[in-house]
């Protein structure tokens, strides 16, 4: 059996405010942690009044500390939006607190507008220097050498597994090239997952942190007592996407009857081409849609996500699917 993982973005709710994301953010942590999720990852979104997960580094800290064996990473950290250095301070802080606990993913993008990445990295351009980024970041692990004149405190010498997230195959060909796990956002940008996937593993090269090619696929998973309330629950994450292509973030909504009073054709066929990679239903259903999805693409973990409006709901969905994982093998 595969492990399963999840990546949440501390969602806020219509008629919630971010203490309340927080909350539930913690509640879901504990319980995944129970219910045996190997890791619980955060993302890096800005600018989102729907994402409370900005300071990423602070909210991997703080549900480290209200857990007690779930690894707790960034899934991830946009680089672009930071200096190497102060990364490596923060997740070698992290892992000093927290030791043999903490992961930390690192993306390309900026994961927000460009007016938000500006005010970010005010002197920032692009993030084309992303390979020299992370060749530096993981140097900052490394023990300290003689005449090193910048060190990270803490930082040199601590254990970070450090994963490469992508979308396409940029970094899937950096991962391969420099030896680390590779997390792929097929939860909402499948096109080019399964070229990806085989380019990674064809190409890659042991290192001292990765001897063998290591692969996670995100996974939209929504589950409950029967079909009918998954696809409900399902329409608040497309009504999501269809409010963020609008150009109308918000709080994320509450879910509706009918889908299909909400979007008009395009939407939809824009959202289900995005959100192909979704798994929905009863117990039954979501054990048998996990396990195809698995045997056609061959991950070494799945990360898990559900945007679910309730928080109650959202809890049973994650412990309905691991239950059904669990039982299918």
């Amino acid at each position: 059996m595969i492990p399963l993982s999840i990546l949440d973005l501390a969602p806020v709710c219509e008629g919630a405010t971010p203490p309340q994301a927080f909350a539930n953010m913690l509640d879901l942590a504990r319980h995944a942690e129970g219910w045996g999720y190997q890791r619980y990852w955060l993302a890096e979104h800005h600018n989102m009044p729907g994402i409370a997960s900005a300071a990423t580094s602070v909210l991997i800290g703080h549900v480290a500390g209200g857990t007690s064996r779930i690894r707790v990473g960034a899934g991830g950290i946009m680089l672009p939006n930071h200096s190497p250095l102060q990364v490596a301070e923060q997740f070698g802080t992290l892992a000093s607190l927290y030791p043999g606990r903490i992961d930390l993913g690192l993306g390309r993008a900026p994961g927000t507008d460009h007016a938000t990445a500006r005010a970010l990295r005010r002197y920032f351009d692009s993030a084309d220097q992303f390979p020299q980024d992370v060749a530096e970041l993981l140097h900052y692990f490394e023990p300290v050498q003689a005449g090193q004149s910048v060190q990270a405190v803490p930082g040199a010498g601590v254990e970070v597994p450090v994963w490469l997230l992508g979308s396409s195959l940029f970094s899937a060909r950096l991962s391969a090239a420099m030896g680390l796990p590779f997390a792929f956002a097929s939860h909402f940008a499948p096109d080019a997952m399964d070229e990806a996937l085989a380019l990674y593993r064809r190409d890659f090269r042991p290192s001292a942190r990765l001897a063998a090619p290591y692969a996670m696929l995100a996974l939209n998973v929504v589950a409950s007592e029967s079909e009918a309330e998954s696809r409900r629950l399902f329409t608040t994450q497309q009504q999501s996407f269809v409010k963020l292509r609008r150009g109308q973030p918000g709080l994320i909504p509450a879910p509706v009857a009918d889908i299909e009073t909400f979007w008009e054709p395009h939407e939809k066929a824009g959202v289900e081409r995005a959100l192909a990679c979704m798994v929905l239903g009863d117990p039954a259903q979501v054990a048998e849609g996990m396990a195809d999805f698995v045997s056609r693409h061959q991950p070494d973990e799945l990360l898990l996500t559900a945007n679910i409006f309730d928080h109650a709901a959202r809890l049973r969905s994650f412990e309905l699917a691991m239950q059904a994982w669990q039982a299918r093998h």
